[in-house]
């Protein structure tokens, strides 16, 4: 499990993930049903990429994502 902190490192996971599946950004855009535009942001860690078509760009790539709370960790 890797914890992302911010934009950037979401990005670089997306990036290392559709690599790894070795799909292009081009194919990954028409898989997910956004623009190459936005998968290029979205790998550069763009903060203002919507979050809603991040996730489904990371659920596309069959990422799953977790939230935890500081608090859970404090035990």
């Amino acid at each position: 499990m890797q914890t992302i902190i911010d934009s950037k490192s979401f990005g670089l996971l997306i990036r290392a993930e559709r690599k790894a599946q070795k799909l292009t950004q081009e194919q990954l855009a028409a898989l997910t049903g956004v623009g190459v535009r936005f998968v290029r942001e979205l790998e550069a860690g763009k903060d203002s990429c919507q979050i809603g078509r991040a996730l489904q760009v990371a659920a596309t790539l069959g990422l799953r994502i977790t939230v935890g709370s500081r608090r859970d960790s404090a035990s």
